[in-house]
């Protein structure tokens, strides 16, 4: 008996798969029908997007993509808005980097004057002891800020009225002073004249600026001349009568008012004044 080949079974899919894909095709139908009879209530559909939109979107006016907002509405407005936005949120958090870098560097400046004062104070407490040792207590006045320490001298001592040269008697105190700014000789050293609001009247100074000026120099003269101070190192200028310290208005004030400062900087502060 001759023996019979196999039939092959036919390509395609299974029976089973025809009858689901019928059975999902009357469902689909079926939830359609049901789809098509039901009713949307389209006020609660609007308060729901309001709602979302007023608590979600970074838009104004309830703008979404869902109902009239904006974007349905205007069309690349919305866009514009977002860009606003977006680049206000970009400043804003700039603003605050800047603000930040600010309060660091005042800290710093803060940290920096401090820390200069103290310097200064430390220096003006030396300075004192050697006024003192030199008995010129009387005759010199100390004074610090965070920049510097402020020898200040009577006017009445150094000068004659309406002159510039130094008076005799005030040489040995000028000497003991420079001994003192010899100690410091590496640091800016600034000398200031002043006067009384009294016009001057000769011939040889038109004002009470020129002749500040002209004892401010003859105070540097000397020092260069007579002391080892580097006259790079010293400044020399003039304020007249517009920096006074008391009461033109009296005499004791005017006598106040006639001074010659003389200041060590401290070596931070040295830059700024140059």
């Amino acid at each position: 008996m001759a023996k019979r080949k196999e039939e092959t079974p036919s390509p395609g899919a299974p029976a089973w798969m025809a009858t689901f894909g019928d059975l999902m095709n009357l469902l689909l139908c079926f939830y359609v029908l049901l789809f098509s009879m039901s009713t949307i209530d389209g006020e609660k559909l609007k308060e729901i997007a309001a709602s979302m939109s007023a608590t979600f979107s970074p838009f104004s006016a309830g703008s979404t993509s869902i109902g009239d907002g904006i974007l349905i509405g205007n069309g690349m407005s919305q866009l514009n808005e977002l860009g606003e936005y977006m680049d206000s949120m970009g400043k804003a958090a700039e603003s605050d980097q800047e603000t930040d870098q600010m309060n660091e560097f005042e800290q710093m400046q803060e940290a920096l004057e401090q820390h200069q004062l103290e310097d200064m104070e430390h220096l003006a407490e030396k300075v004192q002891e050697a006024v003192d040792e030199a008995a010129l207590g009387d005759e010199i006045d100390i004074s610090f800020t965070s920049q510097y320490v402020q020898l200040t001298l009577k006017g009445a001592i150094l000068f004659d009225s309406g002159k510039v040269d130094l008076k005799e008697e005030a040489l040995p105190i000028i000497d003991k002073v420079g001994v003192i700014l010899e100690k410091y000789a590496d640091s800016l050293i600034e000398i200031e004249g002043h006067t009384d609001n009294v016009p001057i009247h000769n011939s040889s100074y038109a004002s009470n600026n020129e002749l500040s000026s002209a004892r401010a120099l003859s105070v540097f003269y000397y020092f260069t001349e007579h002391t080892s101070l580097n006259p790079v190192n010293i400044k020399f200028t003039g304020r007249g009568e517009l920096m006074p310290i008391a009461d033109n208005s009296t005499q004791e004030g005017r006598a106040r008012n006639r001074r010659v400062e003389i200041r060590i900087y401290h070596s931070d502060a040295t830059k700024t004044v140059q």
